[in-house]
């Protein structure tokens, strides 16, 4: 079995960079089709097929985005 993840963006404060869609191997983060507060179009969580990996919240300059891990 493998290991599990889900992530979640606050959208409220994405200034849409892209940096968490280029890095994530399993292409689980799109551009969402609305605008948040600020104007932009955040990141959203778009597949369940993510593994947890951080890569995305390691990379989010505005620290943006949490990661939990599990089954």
């Amino acid at each position: 079995m493998s290991a599990q993840g889900k992530i979640i963006i606050d959208q409220s404060v994405c200034k849409a960079c892209e940096l968490c869609i280029w890095i994530c191997p399993e292409g689980a983060i799109g551009i969402s089709n609305v605008l948040n507060p600020k104007g932009y179009h955040p990141a959203e969580f778009i597949k369940e097929h993510c593994k947890g990996c951080t890569l995305c919240a390691v990379m989010c300059p505005e620290v943006a985005i949490e990661v939990y891990r599990g089954k």
